[in-house]
């Protein structure tokens, strides 16, 4: 299924949001419409698309080892180091 107007801007404004001034979660509910909850969603849904993929193939890709690397930390633990600091 192809992208929508709305799947294209957001998978833009995720490239982009760290230029803008303000806080993120914010600028979501001005230039979607809705809460951060559902833009996660729904960029988590767009992140498996092919459509996606092909779109902005960067910000999938970097999207898809973020979520792999939480994920692993989430079930492994975060690897602690064998030894004390001094």
């Amino acid at each position: 299924m192809p992208l929508s107007d709305t799947d294209r801007a957001l998978l833009e404004f995720e490239e982009s949001w760290w230029q803008r001034p303000g806080a993120k979660a914010p600028a979501i509910r001005l230039r979607f419409g809705f809460s951060p909850s559902a833009y996660y969603r729904r960029l988590s849904a767009l992140v498996d698309s092919p459509d996606a993929l092909e779109h902005s193939p960067l910000l999938v890709r970097r999207l898809r080892m973020q979520r792999t690397a939480r994920r692993r930390n989430r079930f492994e633990g975060v690897a602690v180091p064998d030894h004390q600091p001094r």
